[in-house]
């Protein structure tokens, strides 16, 4: 991965290995830039119904802000997820499913946003399918960003 200038934040290219699609997708800053996409795993309009609402401002902009709740992902699949949540969309990548499903809810306790009883049943059906997952934290390997 390159960095534009001296940011650790601007990506100038690289190649990532989408959690989504489990694809390589090769990136360079410019006109096609949309191919990769910064996702928010719980989708703040998601976020916004149940509770986000409810948070000060400070909370709502660390939530969306939050590396816990980012991540860079295949454009057209972000996309397709919109806003959607776990009982209506779930990654075309199923090895990526029980980390993404763990991320949410460490996101939703973060936050304390609630979740539908028919989100919770898919999150459980996920998760029944990797009894081992840990919740991550912000410091979990696949949460840190790494230059």
């Amino acid at each position: 991965m390159k960095f534009e200038g001296t940011s650790k934040c601007t990506v100038a290219s690289g190649t990532l290995a989408d959690p989504y699609t489990g694809k390589s997708i090769a990136f360079q800053r410019g006109p096609k830039s949309s191919a990769v996409q910064i996702d928010h795993l719980v989708a703040l309009s998601d976020a916004w119904q149940t509770g986000a609402q409810q948070l000060p401002q400070a909370q709502r902009e660390a939530l969306a802000n939050d590396p816990l709740n980012l991540v860079a992902a295949d454009g057209p699949a972000n996309m397709g997820k919109g806003d959607k949540d776990t009982s209506s969309w779930l990654l075309a990548n199923k090895a990526f499913d029980c980390t993404y499903v763990a991320r949410q809810i460490a996101v939703k306790q973060k936050y304390h946003l609630w979740v539908t009883p028919a989100e919770s049943t898919a999150m459980k059906k996920t998760l029944e399918t990797c009894p081992a997952q840990k919740l991550p934290t912000e410091s979990s390997p696949d949460v840190v960003l790494k230059p």
